[in-house]
């Protein structure tokens, strides 16, 4: 077991203290934007078969570690080996994305195995022991899962979809149903991410990038007690867990998810408002983000305003610099390398 260190930036944040320098990663900072992670990924195979060969996992785990020197890896993988554990077929075609069997009536979800077959997510946990061992002890090492929300709205239709209908709709006239998905998939992704601990990451973090499209109601039942329900869970056998939540487009209901759910700290995307976000977010937990990822294509003079805004906004509280999401594969490297020397002043 790993034990989380004070000595790393981005930890030291999620603890509380807030650094004059915010610590720096990106999400899908490993990723198609990077040379040498096409060459990898292209070795590989397929998608599958590089998240679960624990050498190339690894190895791009640790890309962009050595390249811009952040201050957190995440590892390599995806929220959708949850389902292919619980025996779904699981396959992504280039440019298209993810592909699963339908869950799309109540008696295919009626089928759902209950308990996923860790022994295939045993390569996960072998790459997250690989890339700790590689890691300086000043960098921190992120695991992560799919919020059972996002990850079910891929298992009801098979791939994603306009603002995720099929799953709402399956959730709106079958919630029984629906809720059979939902508890497989906490009870599995708390111990998925327990592994993840044990195997050596420092902190978690959920992603529940569909979390936006979901009203009032159904965002307190979807997003939130499912949450709530795997931090609770985590945190039985890891009361000192460091936990973050993205909770993509909650907006305003942000404040509700912070204050229920128990993470450390939230991710916050670039439409976040920033005046709502200081006085009932920020003041409770750290807040991470919110660069806008075109922003970081744009580059040049738009790319320094964007990331002094970020500053404006939230510098003065707890920090964690990152994008309002995933790095998009058509950023230039030089780019990353202005944001890089602009965050931590080497102007």
């Amino acid at each position: 077991m790993n034990p989380i260190s004070q000595s790393k930036p981005f930890l030291d944040v999620l603890a509380g203290r807030r650094q004059n320098v915010p610590p720096l990663w990106m999400m899908r900072q490993a990723g198609r934007y990077l040379p040498e992670y096409r060459e990898v990924r292209a070795k590989a195979g397929n998608f599958l078969d590089l998240c679960f060969t624990p050498e190339l996992a690894a190895e791009v785990t640790l890309q962009p570690i050595r390249r811009f020197a952040f201050d957190a890896a995440i590892i390599f993988s995806d929220i959708l080996v949850i389902p292919y554990a619980l025996g779904r077929n699981v396959t992504f075609e280039v440019g298209e994305g993810p592909r699963l069997e339908p869950l799309d009536t109540p008696e295919k979800i009626g089928q759902l195995a209950r308990e996923a077959d860790f022994k295939k997510l045993e390569p996960v946990f072998e790459a997250l022991t690989r890339v700790r061992g590689a890691l300086a002890s000043d960098v921190a090492l992120i695991g992560f899962c799919g919020a059972p929300w996002t990850v079910a709205t891929y298992m009801v239709a098979g791939r994603g979809a306009p603002d995720q209908a099929p799953a709402r709709l399956m959730a709106y006239r079958h919630p029984e149903a629906f809720a059979r998905i939902v508890d497989a998939l906490v009870e599995n992704s708390v111990r998925y991410l327990l592994g993840q601990l044990e195997a050596g990451a420092d902190a978690l973090q959920i992603f529940d990038t569909w979390a936006g499209v979901l009203p009032t109601r159904e965002f307190e039942r979807w997003s939130i007690e499912p949450t709530r329900r795997i931090v609770e869970g985590v945190r039985k056998q890891r009361p000192d867990a460091k936990i973050i939540g993205f909770p993509r487009g909650a907006g305003a209901l942000l404040p509700a998810y912070v204050s229920a759910t128990g993470v450390d700290a939230v991710s916050i995307d670039w439409a976040a408002e920033p005046a709502m976000i200081r006085t009932q977010v920020q003041s409770k937990v750290a807040v991470q983000g919110n660069l806008d990822p075109l922003a970081l294509i744009a580059g040049g003079a738009a790319l320094d305003a964007a990331i002094d805004d970020v500053f404006a906004n939230y510098a003065s509280g707890r920090l964690i610099f990152n994008l309002g999401h995933g790095i998009q594969p058509e950023t230039p490297i030089a780019h990353v390398e202005q944001m890089v020397r602009r965050v931590r002043g080497l102007r």
